[in-house]
């Protein structure tokens, strides 16, 4: 898919729900902080005003994709920059996995935009789809089961967006974007008014359509959650055995839930088989590893 010129971009993005605004004061402040020191040195000094080229970005290591747009618009924006133009051309879209070898973007032009442009695109390309392919781990081993990995707040500052974007390219869904979107009662704020029911009234009262989420620690506070009226139940590093138990509290009651806390690839077959409907893992976001990409040219 060619999408040069840059209203194709433009679509890309809406198409994947991203602000086009937004998204394009962030790249152009990533491009910023890189060229805080300078111009690009090395490539005035060794690439002529006149050279043209094409470049790929291309995956080392097999991977599910996420920020290819992004990655689109970060060359767009620094050839604007630059008075010239680029032929950009989306290779594979995000949400496709890849094999490595497999090229992803394509782009022609004067060699002296690619370059200065080559570490942001790439750096954003890359932590996106290292975001999506982490969470499409998590997604196949979750499969056909009826629980669903998210996200959560824990993201790099200034990438949530971005970053929870990545998280449904591989198939998890979003947790709340922040902290005004649902609420989410959890231990200090039940220390704070005295009691969980407590807790839950004031929300309500002065928050009455949000939706809101109550942390519980023990099947007693799961029990008075389920009372007082929570939509949604984080279970907060509870045993699989208790979390099955509380499952079987919530359910019946239509209260969903949510298994939080000490979940690893090596015991999520015990977490998905209690019941539970989503399994939020930070790790999605607070610590993942970029996908390793490459910025070759021909």
């Amino acid at each position: 898919m060619t999408i040069s010129p840059v209203s194709t971009i433009h679509t890309a993005l809406d198409a994947a729900g991203l602000d086009v605004e937004a998204t394009s004061l962030h790249i152009a402040a990533a491009l910023d902080e890189d060229l805080a020191w300078g111009p690009d040195a090395t490539t005035l000094a060794t690439i002529g005003a006149d050279v043209t080229g094409t470049a790929e970005i291309v995956a080392r290591e097999p991977g599910c994709l996420a920020g290819v747009p992004v990655a689109a618009l970060a060359l767009q924006i620094t050839a604007e920059r630059d008075g010239v133009d680029l032929d950009i051309e989306i290779l594979r879209e995000d949400g496709a996995t890849v094999a490595a070898g497999d090229p992803i973007l394509r782009a022609t032009g004067p060699v002296r935009t690619l370059l200065t442009a080559e570490r942001t695109s790439l750096n954003y390309v890359s932590q996106l789809s290292g975001v999506a392919t982490a969470t499409h781990h998590w997604a196949k081993a979750l499969e056909g089961t009826g629980t669903a990995v998210r996200d959560t707040r824990k993201t790099v500052p200034g990438l949530r967006v971005l970053q929870k974007y990545a998280v449904r390219c591989g198939g998890g869904t979003n947790h709340r974007m922040g902290l005004g979107d649902s609420a989410l009662i959890k231990d200090n704020h039940i220390l704070a008014t005295g009691s969980l029911a407590a807790a839950f009234r004031a929300v309500r009262e002065q928050f009455p359509v949000l939706p809101v989420e109550v942390e519980c620690d023990t099947l007693e506070q799961v029990a008075e959650a389920v009372d007082v009226g929570a939509e949604l139940i984080l279970l907060d590093n509870m045993s699989p055995d208790i979390a099955k138990a509380a499952v079987e509290i919530c359910h019946p009651a239509g209260v969903r839930t949510e298994a939080s806390g000490g979940i690893t690839f090596d015991n999520v077959a015990a977490y998905r088989d209690t019941g539970v409907d989503y399994i939020a893992v930070g790790a999605l976001t607070h610590s993942n590893r970029v996908l390793d990409l490459g910025f070759d040219l021909a």
